[in-house]
């Protein structure tokens, strides 16, 4: 079959398929399934104090991908801005495979130093770091970036440039060839993928230590080339995952792993097979599940409005209900790695903000795309925010003292609500951020519980804090509005 109708056939495939899971996943009123009247998962990611952590922030950066030394477009003192700017905890870093290893077991560490410092930017803000192995269509060498050119077997068939959805680039003939080398599909590199994990090997060593370091994210939208569906999820990317994990766990016991589902189901409303995966360190298993939210109907350009903003409700409906799926089979936390869209469109402001709430109902952070000034991002250029900046920002419970039973945050009344039930072991406050723009003076602070609540105001970092009396079992309601105006 000639590659411009294997792309149209693709194409079509996601349309369908997407179709037929929002028709038996969607009722009229929306989400149906699942069970019982609680929280869908009790699986969240947390801190030494076993708060639950609500992870939200940005993706840093697109620029990384083709700079001359690999970094993103970031000063420190960008870092900075942001946190004033949006109040984000979180940031989802891009490395590469080809700065990582630019020569077969070749590991370069001034790139790793200067990635490091950049980790010591954001940790100075209260930030935590999931370092992302980012590829696009494989390589440089076919088109993309990611792998290394030594890592690179397409075939000797060029690449094009391509036209319409993103998946049509990976189907490439040399994307493709480069891929099934990769996977083993063709058996003739398995040198391949032995040294993608020696690659993230010699990342976690260098990082084991570093407190400011969430975790790492082992590929950015695999890609099954020939191998599609769940032969690739169950087959050869849960094989990749197991190596990739067992190399990772043989020099840091710690740090979160989190792997994602295949690229085709990634941003997508479709099911993933992707399977449960062991975690071999001693204590509780910390892999995590990081699939991207990107909805058919925008990411081919349209805007949030009339019926594209219908269709994508039902997208983002069926989106929840197979990423909550997968995460169960897995129990697994989710982290919602990439989502976002051109701000510059209409009712960008009205989508993130039906995002949010879609965060908040399933309690689970994520990490917007991207950093890089200009329509994608809350920078209109370095240094100057964007209106959009002011939407991104928004009231959130950063760490929760206990198991997590809901939260939202209602922008047209401006009430952060969060609920949480005592868990054993667990310590400390609940924090959450409140943004200046919706709450110049801080907040009033109303608990539904068990004695009465302590409450610190940091008004630089603007966390409100919140200790509670606990006791096994019990569950409360936290309730913050805006602050009135302080009287002289």
């Amino acid at each position: 079959m000639g590659m411009a109708r294997l792309r149209r056939r693709l194409v079509d495939l996601v349309v369908l398929v997407c179709a037929v899971g929002l028709l038996a996943a969607v009722g009229p009123n929306g989400p149906t399934g699942g069970s019982g009247s609680g929280p869908w998962h009790e699986r969240f990611i947390t801190d030494a104090q076993g708060r639950a952590l609500i992870l939200y922030g940005l993706n840093t950066s697109d620029s990384a991908k083709n700079s001359a030394d690999g970094m993103p477009w970031i000063k420190q003192s960008d870092v900075a801005a942001e946190y004033h700017a949006l109040g984000t905890d979180f940031v989802r870093y891009l490395i590469q495979w080809s700065r990582v290893e630019p020569s077969p077991g070749v590991f370069d560490r001034h790139y790793l130093a200067e990635v490091a410092q950049r980790v010591a930017w954001y940790k100075a803000q209260g930030y935590l770091v999931l370092l992302d192995m980012h590829q696009d269509e494989y390589g440089a060498a076919v088109g993309g970036d990611g792998a290394p050119a030594w890592a690179t077997d397409g075939g000797s068939s060029p690449s094009a440039a391509t036209k319409g959805p993103w998946t049509a680039a990976y189907t490439q003939p040399a994307v493709v060839h480069a891929f099934d080398e990769f996977w083993g599909t063709r058996p003739d590199h398995p040198e391949y993928q032995q040294q993608y994990a020696a690659a993230w090997t010699a990342v976690a060593e260098y990082f084991v230590g570093n407190d400011a370091v969430l975790g790492y994210d082992l590929m950015n939208d695999p890609w099954g080339g020939s191998v599609q569906g769940p032969a690739f999820e169950t087959g050869p990317l849960a094989a990749f995952y197991r190596r990739t994990i067992a190399a990772v766990r043989s020099v840091d016991a710690n740090h979160w792993l989190f792997v994602e589902p295949a690229a085709i189901s990634a941003g997508s409303s479709l099911p993933s097979a992707l399977p449960r995966l062991d975690d071999p360190r001693h204590g509780g298993a910390r892999i995590g599940y990081a699939p991207h939210l990107y909805p058919q109907p925008l990411d081919d350009g349209g805007s949030y409005t009339g019926s594209t903003a219908f269709l994508t409700d039902r997208f983002l409906a069926s989106w929840t209900i197979q990423v909550e799926r997968t995460a169960r089979r897995m129990d697994a936390p989710v982290l919602l790695g990439e989502w976002g869209l051109d701000t510059s469109g209409d009712g960008a402001h009205l989508y993130i903000d039906k995002v949010q709430t879609v965060l908040d109902q399933m309690m689970v952070g994520g990490a917007m795309w991207s950093s890089d000034p200009g329509p994608w991002s809350p920078w209109t250029k370095p240094g100057v925010e964007a209106p959009i900046a002011a939407v991104i920002a928004t009231a959130y419970p950063r760490a929760i003292a206990g198991t997590p039973v809901s939260f939202m945050y209602d922008k047209s009344t401006l009430a952060l609500t969060v609920s949480w039930k005592d868990a054993p072991g667990v310590t400390g406050s609940t924090d959450v951020y409140l943004p200046p723009g919706d709450f110049p003076n801080g907040g009033d602070v109303e608990v539904n519980g068990n004695g009465t609540p302590v409450t610190a105001w940091n008004a630089r970092t603007r966390i409100l804090s919140v200790t509670v009396p606990a006791q096994s079992g019990l569950t409360h309601t936290l309730t913050v509005t805006p602050a009135s105006l302080k009287q002289n």
